[in-house]
């Protein structure tokens, strides 16, 4: 709107009231269609479902509302305060010396003449590229070609790994240990890491095992809280810190520990790189299903995309089985169903009942006392009433047997299953890690085995090819809400197919800050339609304006491009400008920041450089072949005549 009534007032000398009514007849309609595209661009995504529509909506319905806002304003308080503010410095008789004078008004001078200047370079340009119009719908179509191949061979993410100043480490012992043991070996690991310069603090609880949430006496916990970025030191950045700590704990051989940073999203699994599970649909031996899991492992481990991958899972824990004889059973009338639910409330617990008091639920937990319940001997003191009423000792119906096994079995699926974490080596994406995991085990898992995802890894599969599909819809409703207002399902076309243009600085951009092509990449995407489309209406709706008026086709396009060029370049600049910030960002949501800076700024820049060049050349075409089929629309008509009429007024008076 400021422009448009500057360039009112810088052409034809009006006053600021009269400029302002003479501009906004002429970009009201524009603004209009500006805000519903835009508007439009979020209207299909608002409404994705899961995880990933919980991003989408979000940015979706405040891009949408704040885009609705700024239309109000651009067509009521803006005018106001332009017919209010605005002094025209280019009137005859007017000194600009007055306003600006010495180093500002050399500036502001030779601002202008440089910009004029690029103006007549560009128009000289797009005469060429109007004259041959091949070239430059064969330049659209390896912009289109390449956009594609990037997007298919940029490596994918889902939510990028952030700084969130907290690591977990997963310690894991020999099966047997005692918890004394492993509490020795988590205090000295402990020890090494309050040394460590970037940990402000650590704690450790023996015990439990974050990974399967099981608790085993073999198994240990630890948490880190790290500094403020600044106070890190050479180790600022997370992955170092990561790398560092398993590094220096490697030291302490009496347990193995594994350093992992918390998943971005909290709900998104427990820690954060690839989950998964494999699966013994068999119903196999838990030995044989370990020693596939360790020989899987090993072949993923050979995948230069996976840095380093585990599993707690072990099957070589002592254990004592408890042996029935149902025959002796028998015998004594012991039913074997009431001697399992005695030995479970003894050893296992058992809810025994539940009460309200104070307002509130409780259980009643029944169960033995620890002491009594931890070694062979108690089951001594433990009967079994018979279908007699008579009391009998477990002791004359069970024995224990020495086995081996794993300390706790898990199901996935209602199958035997074992969860496998792995880290992504640096330098690659998750979505590289997990293509490496698919190819891995369709050579290195035996039949009757397989694989499933579980966590951020199967939230990123799920969201995966969906980008495709909401830019496809975002495209189709800004097709067809301008198929309505141009009335034309051709013309549209001239605004769609300069949108390519900016994926491609898209993709450049986020391979130039080194980032993967995650969620926010695609949030950023969504949000270039519309801006494209911005530039790209400004300029067709300008050069409808000047068709109308009688002007031909390449005319008309020319006058277009070049009456809003400079507000294109304003905007689009300005729009640079203040997405510079997200680039150097740190701390928590430093990534996705830069995902989305990179992406919009790179999409702006190119989208907005080759935009202007194709879309009068798109306008012409499409506009063109429109008239061939249906014949020009009344107003061109119209006004060709009165436009000849005038040229054979002014030939006779000659």
């Amino acid at each position: 709107v400021v422009e448009a009534v500057h360039a009112k007032m810088e052409q034809k000398h009006y006053p600021a009231k009269v400029a302002t009514v003479a501009a906004m007849r002429e970009i009201t309609t524009a603004i209009v269609t500006i805000t519903l595209v835009m508007a439009s661009v979020f209207l299909p995504v608002g409404f994705l479902q899961g995880s990933t529509g919980v991003f989408y909506r979000q940015f979706a319905f405040t891009l949408a509302i704040a885009i609705l806002i700024s239309a109000v304003n651009a067509l009521t308080l803006s005018p106001a305060l332009c017919a209010l503010f605005l002094v025209d410095l280019h009137g005859e008789g007017k000194d600009k010396n007055d306003r600006f004078k010495g180093a500002g008004q050399r500036f502001f001078t030779g601002f202008n003449a440089g910009f004029e200047t690029i103006r007549h370079r560009y128009a000289d340009s797009l005469i060429y590229l109007l004259r041959k119009r091949q070239l430059a719908f064969g330049i659209l179509a390896v912009i289109a070609a390449l956009s594609f191949w990037l997007f298919k061979v940029t490596p994918t993410g889902f939510i990028p790994d952030e700084d969130n100043g907290f690591v977990i480490v997963s310690v894991s012992l020999p099966p047997g240990t005692s918890l004394s043991r492993t509490q020795a070996a988590i205090d000295k690991a402990q020890g090494i890491m309050n040394s460590y310069q970037p940990i402000r603090k650590v704690i450790s609880v023996a015990g439990i095992n974050i990974l399967t949430r099981s608790t085993s006496p073999s198994a240990g916990l630890m948490f880190m809280q790290l500094k403020d970025l600044k106070e890190r030191g050479a180790d600022g950045n997370i992955k170092q810190i990561l790398g560092s700590i398993n590094k220096r704990l490697s030291s302490v051989k009496e347990a193995s520990f594994f350093a992992l940073a918390q998943p971005t999203v909290p709900g998104f699994g427990t820690v954060s790189g690839l989950e998964f599970v494999l699966e013994d649909r068999n119903a196999g031996d838990l030995g044989k299903f370990g020693n596939v899991a360790k020989g899987f492992i090993g072949e993923l481990m050979k995948r230069p995309e996976i840095g380093v991958a585990f599993t707690t899972f072990n099957a070589n824990f002592p254990q004592y089985e408890l042996v029935v004889d149902n025959a002796k059973a028998g015998e004594l009338g012991v039913n074997v169903r009431d001697l399992m639910t005695v030995l479970q409330g003894y050893y296992g617990s058992l809810q025994a009942s539940d009460f309200n008091r104070f307002g509130k639920y409780y259980r009643v937990i029944m169960q033995s006392e620890t002491a009594l319940r931890t070694q062979p001997s108690s089951l001594n003191g433990i009967f079994v009433k018979n279908a007699s009423g008579q009391m009998v000792p477990v002791t004359a119906v069970v024995s224990l047997k020495k086995v081996y096994g794993p300390d706790a079995v898990d199901h996935f699926n209602l199958f035997n299953s074992i969860s496998v974490n792995a880290l992504v080596k640096p330098g690659f994406s998750t979505g590289q890690a997990i293509k490496a995991v698919d190819e891995v085990s369709r050579t290195s898992l035996p039949s009757g085995y397989t694989y499933e995802w579980k966590g951020q890894s199967r939230e990123e599969l799920e969201s995966s090819g969906g980008l495709l599909f909401i830019f496809m819809l975002s495209v189709v409703f800004v097709y067809f809400l301008l198929s309505a207002l141009y009335e034309s399902y051709l013309l549209p076309l001239a605004v769609m197919f300069s949108i390519p243009t900016g994926l491609l600085g898209v993709f450049i951009g986020i391979k130039l800050a080194g980032l993967e092509n995650n969620i926010y990449v695609q949030v950023a995407i969504i949000m270039l339609i519309g801006l494209l489309a911005k530039n790209a209406i400004l300029i067709v709706e300008f050069a409808m304006q000047r068709r109308i008026a009688g002007a031909s086709l390449a005319d008309a396009a020319m006058e277009g491009a070049k009456a809003r060029f400079r507000p294109i370049l304003m905007t689009s600049l300005a729009f640079l400008a203040g997405l510079l910030p997200l680039l150097f960002v740190t701390g928590p949501a430093a990534m996705g920041n830069h995902s989305i800076g990179a992406a919009a700024i790179g999409g702006m820049f190119v989208g907005m450089v080759l935009g202007i060049m194709v879309v009068p050349v798109l306008f012409v075409a499409f506009q063109g072949l429109q008239e061939r089929f249906t014949g020009p629309a009344a107003e061109i008509v119209e006004a060709g005549s009165l436009l000849e009429e005038q040229l054979k007024s002014e030939g006779s008076k000659e």
